[in-house]
């Protein structure tokens, strides 16, 4: 985690520059200076940045997976402080301390008022930050649509904690909600990574009744049951599609949530769902490839 001390909102000049940890080409970054965003635009703001998170994602992107990008701002999980506001933006004010969610939709397009706003306008449109506009890791950074994109942290939060709400916990939860689990119903997470866990978590408070998780790693393992989980199962001890077809009589999991991004925990949520159920994909699959399903 990346945090830069602030106690207000410095007002600078437009002539003035900040640092900002860039992907330069695929496979190179690191610091340059960039002129700092004044302008928010009637409905954006600027953010000051406290802290930021790496994701995975990031790593992912200097790699290639979504292609060339030259001299782009890397990050797309951060708090701070409001520095500049647009005319139109209503409910928030300068100096205010905010979350921004990783994904910042416009919720003003078509995908959006139909209820997809991770493909705001297009395909993936949704993730804005290090991807179609720079990203957190700098000083300052702007928000489209600051109105319905930035929440204020409350005074009892410190910003090293809400800014694992960005994306970590928002994910996990989507990727729980969006998996359909009856209440009390039997739901398996494939991989206990931040992002797997805060699905555990969110299965748990929407209502399953059997959490089953498969992990490998002794901490994570320890973290999945803190968080929730009924069953660990270890990759690495037995099978884990004929560990959960014997925990559920033969019939299969509800709903099983993939959130590693490989080939193989695909393949096993295919073959653990029962008929009928729903697989929920929060992984990150590499490369800008695709998935082959037997």
């Amino acid at each position: 985690m990346a945090t830069i001390e602030s106690s207000h909102v410095e007002r600078r000049t437009t002539s003035q520059t900040m640092k900002a940890f860039v992907m330069k080409e695929i496979g190179k970054v690191g610091f340059m200076e960039k002129a700092v965003p004044e302008d928010p635009g009637a409905n954006g703001a600027i953010v000051k940045t406290t802290c930021a998170l790496v994701c995975t994602s990031d790593t992912h992107t200097v790699g290639g997976a979504i292609g060339e990008r030259k001299d782009m701002t890397l990050g797309h999980e951060g708090v701070g402080v409001v520095y500049k506001l647009g005319r139109e933006v209503k409910g928030l004010k300068e100096g205010d301390r905010v979350a921004v969610n990783a994904i910042t939709p416009c919720y003003k397009c078509d995908n959006c008022l139909r209820g997809y706003t991770s493909q705001c306008t297009q395909m993936l449109g949704g993730w804005k930050f290090a991807n179609i506009k720079d990203g957190v890791f700098a000083e300052y950074f702007h928000v489209n649509d600051a109105e319905a994109n930035l929440a204020p942290i409350p005074a009892s939060v410190p910003d090293e904690m809400a800014v694992y709400t960005t994306d970590m916990m928002s994910t996990g939860f989507a990727g729980a909600e969006n998996a359909h689990i009856p209440i009390g119903g039997t739901v398996a997470v494939f991989a206990q990574g931040p992002v797997g866990l805060m699905a555990t978590v969110g299965a748990r408070l929407l209502g399953a009744g059997l959490v089953i998780t498969v992990e490998s790693e002794p901490k994570r393992k320890d973290l999945a049951r803190h968080f929730g989980a009924d069953v660990i199962i270890d990759f690495k001890e037995q099978d884990p599609v004929q560990a959960i077809l014997d925990l559920t009589a033969g019939q299969g999991a509800d709903s099983a949530i993939e959130a590693l991004g490989a080939q193989a925990t695909l393949e096993a949520c295919v073959k653990v769902t029962r008929p009928g159920g729903t697989i929920s994909n929060i992984g990150y699959h590499g490369h800008g490839d695709y998935v082959q399903i037997p």
